[in-house]
């Protein structure tokens, strides 16, 4: 049976490089028997937490926290990426994990940062929020360092697969972990 991995794109900034890293990670991040489902955060447009009752009490009363709910739950396992601002994640995926409690429980989590210093910042943060949330973290976890020569005058990779290389070990590994954590 297939097990579905959903790679969350933690930013919504109109000028982020992480769409294509999301891609790059769908086609190295690869096993028999997982998918990989890109969700796009500035496409579910989220807004910032507004439900009364308290996440943990799974009691939703708005229609985009079902729907958000319903489309996480769908899911055995999932990968975070996200750049590290200020030496934090973004707020909006911060928000996404913070809307929802149980949906996301157990469900196996790596941690895919990027940054001029590969987001490590970040990363610790995003540690703590996910071993809240109750998720075992894998232990390959990528944190990309963006080289200014490998990228264009707009900040997008001028060729990502070459960019991306030196990660390809890592991201084929990270498929295998998935792999056997899901199917053990």
């Amino acid at each position: 049976m297939t097990k579905k991995i959903g790679l969350i794109i933690g930013s919504t900034r109109p000028s982020r490089i992480s769409p294509s890293i999301a891609a790059w990670l769908q086609e190295h991040v690869v096993h028999e028997g997982l998918s990989i489902d890109l969700i796009d955060l500035a496409k579910i447009n989220l807004p910032f937490l507004d439900e009364e009752a308290m996440p943990s009490d799974g009691n939703y009363q708005l229609d985009h926290t079902k729907a958000w709910s319903q489309l996480i739950q769908g899911y055995d396992a999932f990968i975070l990426l996200f750049p590290q601002y200020n030496w934090g994640y973004p707020a909006p995926l911060k928000n996404a994990l913070d809307t929802l409690y149980a949906e996301w429980r157990g469900k196996p989590v790596s941690l895919v940062s990027y940054g001029g210093h590969g987001g490590f910042q970040a990363a610790l943060g995003m540690q703590l929020v996910v071993r809240g949330l109750k998720m075992p973290m894998l232990t390959n976890n990528l944190q990309i360092d963006l080289k200014r020569d490998a990228l264009d005058e707009a900040g997008q990779f001028k060729d990502p697969e070459e960019a991306l290389a030196p990660y390809t070990l890592v991201a084929e590994q990270l498929g295998t972990e998935f792999a056997h954590r899901l199917n053990d």
